[in-house]
């Protein structure tokens, strides 16, 4: 395997891999990351549904606990190390992003397993379904976040295609792996096939990419960029923090069965999910390109965006409505009763967020930390405030209508952030991003 110093003279001025411009590749690229999500998606739909058919209501809301607590992780380690990669090596030359994913992936490793040994420890001391649940997911950790790391690595190089393989790869060891924790019956048994698969795409993604992680360069990475690092780290946690303390506040005001509701209806918008997070795959990098070839054009490329995605979320709630009850049943089993109940305010919520991150890919690629570490806690502080105040006021649809109103408070101030940036950005004219 080579490393980002290992490449010979003429290598360092060659463009990442798949790097192509024009409208053309834009649509490529974004297509790759359609796909790539799609497959993602895909397979933890696949795992939600078969673990809320075989644990029943009270265990899936133990899985759903962990499964949250995972999301948190993950923007830390986004936050921390493959968001500054994106945002400063997206289509530099090959050479400089070899050796910046080498200490991005070792980041991610690095984080990994620092969370990873403190989930084990407070796993091992709770009891009942969550306690394994949690330890479970401490020793899946490191190979959860370096799969995702290679995700992120191949679309700054404009190579969506070896992250949809990745994931596929991903999906492929899935399945015995799943066939295995059903004969078990435990959440902690799904939790630790779901993390060992994506252990098996995470090595994958060592061999695509011939690079291998740095972990001891952590430091290094980390010092490099705190500048981003720090600010998108408190963003992103802001974001999933939120999440976590609505899902916690939830199971304690209504019961763990509510987080089960939640996540049910959730799964039902999964196959649109896929596409708001598909595009989020890409979106940064892509408007650092815009922003690179064609600043005037940044704005009106983060509104077709968030428009797009916005139109389609309502679009697919609207079919939802139209599902018959025999066939949610057959879906979501037990879970199907309560989180149809929830569809309504569940995809006015995704619609307003899928508005939201338009603006927020802008600022991401203006680098607008400040902007957008704002913009983040306030939708976060929102987002908890309506979700656990409509809770107390209406139990679970209390609090779906809560976080409905939130999202579409905050996505308000996202393009509000954004408009103020680009006209800063129009009257002071900044140096662009540096890659180092």
């Amino acid at each position: 395997m080579t490393t980002g110093e290992e490449q010979t003279a003429p290598a360092a001025n060659r463009p990442g891999p798949g790097r192509r411009t024009g409208t053309r590749g834009i649509v490529g690229r974004l297509s790759w990351g359609l796909a790539d999500q799609a497959a993602s998606s895909l397979s933890n739909f696949v795992v939600g549904i078969y673990v809320a058919r075989s644990l029943g209501l009270t265990a899936f809301g133990a899985f759903s606990l962990a499964w949250v607590t995972y999301g948190v992780v993950l923007n830390v380690s986004r936050g921390l190390a493959t968001d500054p990669l994106v945002v400063r090596f997206s289509g530099v030359p090959e050479a400089s992003w070899r050796g910046a994913v080498a200490r991005s992936s070792g980041t991610a490793l690095v984080v990994g397993a620092v969370i990873g040994a403190v989930c084990l420890a407070a796993g091992l001391g709770v009891g009942g379904d969550v306690g394994p649940a949690f330890a479970g997911l401490g020793v899946m950790l490191p190979g959860l976040l370096l799969q995702d790391a290679w995700r992120y690595a191949f679309f700054a190089a404009g190579d969506g295609r070896k992250a949809f393989v990745n994931d596929v790869v991903w999906g492929v060891a899935l399945v015995p792996a799943m066939v295995v924790a059903a004969q078990v019956g435990s959440v902690a048994a799904f939790i630790l096939a779901w993390g060992s698969s994506a252990a098996v795409a995470a090595v994958y993604g060592c061999v695509q990419s011939r690079i291998r992680p740095r972990p001891a360069e952590a430091r290094e990475w980390l010092r490099d960029h705190r500048d981003l690092g720090t600010r998108y780290l408190v963003e992103n946690v802001g974001l999933s923090g939120a999440s976590q303390l609505r899902a916690y506040g939830l199971g304690a005001i209504v019961g763990v069965g509510a987080v089960g509701e939640v996540r049910g209806a959730e799964l039902l918008l999964g196959p649109f999910l896929a596409v708001l997070m598909g595009l989020s795959l890409v979106t940064v990098p892509e408007a650092a390109r815009v922003l690179r070839q064609a600043p005037e054009r940044l704005g009106r490329f983060c509104l077709l965006l968030g428009g797009g995605q916005t139109v389609a979320a309502l679009l697919w709630g609207a079919a939802l409505l139209l599902m018959p009850d025999r066939l949610g049943e057959l879906v979501l089993g037990d879970v199907w009763s309560g989180a149809s109940a929830l569809i309504v305010p569940v995809t006015l919520s995704v619609a307003a967020a899928g508005l939201g991150t338009g603006a927020a890919g802008g600022l991401r690629a203006l680098a607008a930390a400040r902007r957008s570490l704002r913009c983040q806690l306030f939708a976060s502080a929102c987002y908890v405030g309506g979700g656990l105040g409509g809770a107390v006021a209406g139990g679970t649809i209390g609090s779906a209508w809560g976080v409905a109103a939130a999202s579409l408070c905050g996505s308000a101030v996202w393009w509000l952030q954004l408009r103020a940036a680009l006209r800063e950005r129009h009257h002071h004219p900044i140096p662009e991003a540096r890659n180092p």
